[in-house]
């Protein structure tokens, strides 16, 4: 796939789960995308009563051809969604895992 497709891919799948999120109003979820520097973040930002809630569900970024996932909060997982949509495998990089936990599964490795 392109690198074009993939960043439409990734802001596809970012906007539909911010969609999806919970009704609780006093809890925003926010987007932020960086098509220059190709990072593409959600997250939540507001108050439940007097503690303050901020916290990122999904970073996401594409290196050198590979699309890093750096934070996912998600239950589907973001990486199912993007080989469902049609990326290879060796384009996905789970960017949380350790270098060393990465080389046992069956996506990149960097």
């Amino acid at each position: 796939m392109e690198i074009e497709k993939y960043k439409e891919l990734i802001k596809s799948i970012i906007e539909k789960h911010s969609q999806c999120d919970s009704d609780d109003c006093e809890v925003e979820t926010q987007i932020a995308f960086d098509v220059d520097r190709d990072r593409y973040l959600m997250f939540h930002v507001g108050w439940r009563g007097e503690r303050r809630v901020f916290g990122c569900v999904i970073h996401i970024e594409i290196r050198e051809g590979k699309i890093w996932i750096q934070r996912d909060g998600t239950e589907v997982g973001i990486a199912n969604e993007l080989i469902e949509a049609g990326v290879p495998k060796s384009d996905i990089v789970l960017g949380y895992r350790s270098p060393y936990m990465r080389k046992f599964t069956e996506l990149a490795v960097g």
